[in-house]
């Protein structure tokens, strides 16, 4: 596995931004696996540095705008688990599928703008290759009152 950073890490550093350590597993499961070219990510919470920096409902304790960078934040700690089963971030073919979760109060429905937060980022990180289909879906609640998730699945450049 490969320490140096590539193009999409330079890009990355370029708008200022830092590619996370991978966030430990929460129970039973791997960051992202690895099956053939593509590559699965476990649902990415908004962690930063062990911790959420804000918890609660969007639409309720939480706003959509913070929404919004919180799903950047799942994005870079969803680029970091590819990172760590595929080597190299500039093996990334394409995004082919996101799903954002999003803890909603019972009347919030600002999920798709909340979840561009990760599609905008994956635009400006890996431009053409990070177009992606997606899914953006409201829910209850989430692990540690996480106000949102974030899942990819990522096609890599064959070996």
């Amino acid at each position: 596995m490969s320490g140096s950073a590539g193009a999409v890490e330079a890009k990355l550093s370029e708008l200022g931004l830092t590619l996370p350590a991978v966030v430990p597993p929460l129970a039973a499961y791997q960051p992202a696996v690895r099956s053939g070219v593509y590559v699965y990510t476990a649902g990415q919470l908004p962690m930063v540095e062990g911790k959420l920096p804000v918890t609660g409902k969007v639409g309720g304790e939480v706003t959509p705008e913070e929404a919004k960078d919180l799903a950047r934040i799942c994005a870079l700690n969803a680029l970091a688990a590819v990172k760590s089963v595929a080597g190299d971030l500039d093996r990334i073919a394409r995004v082919v599928k996101v799903v954002g979760f999003v803890a909603s109060a019972s009347d919030f429905t600002g999920q798709p703008a909340v979840i561009n937060g990760a599609s905008e980022l994956l635009g400006e990180v890996l431009g053409e290759k990070g177009v992606h289909a997606r899914s953006a879906v409201g829910v209850a609640v989430l692990p540690l009152d996480a106000p949102v998730e974030i899942e990819f699945q990522v096609e890599l450049v064959e070996d």
